[in-house]
């Protein structure tokens, strides 16, 4: 198993601005990919970003050219930086870490992320 902890949700302005963190524990030697997933009151959990372990990445089609996703294997960590935000991009988002041998995916807690227009 792997245990993630979010940090770096809160309050923004449209236009603005937010980084988010993740820290991953546990049996880190099998991490197959990183990423997250947001959801937003009365929709589904919907993805947003992924990074492979090769580095490459996925992006959601509504946050390409906006949202970055970077990892720090030294550290464990996965960011997602947020730039242009808009209304619509407020919902809860979660880390997200699949293993490799397994279609489990770790969650973490959820950060908040709300979006001012």
């Amino acid at each position: 198993q792997v245990q993630l902890l979010e940090s770096g949700g809160g309050l923004v302005q449209a236009g603005g601005s937010l980084r988010l963190s993740c820290a991953a524990s546990g049996i880190i030697s099998r991490l197959n990919y990183m990423g997250w997933y947001r959801q937003a009151p009365g929709n589904q959990r919907d993805l947003v970003a992924l990074i492979l372990n090769d580095g490459s990445t996925i992006l959601a089609n509504s946050v390409k050219g906006r949202f970055t996703i970077s990892r720090d294997n030294a550290k464990n960590m996965v960011y997602l930086q947020m730039n242009s935000l808009k209304p619509e991009d407020t919902a809860v988002y979660y880390c997200a870490a699949g293993l490799r041998g397994t279609a489990d995916i770790s969650w973490g807690q959820g950060t908040q992320v709300t979006v001012s227009s």
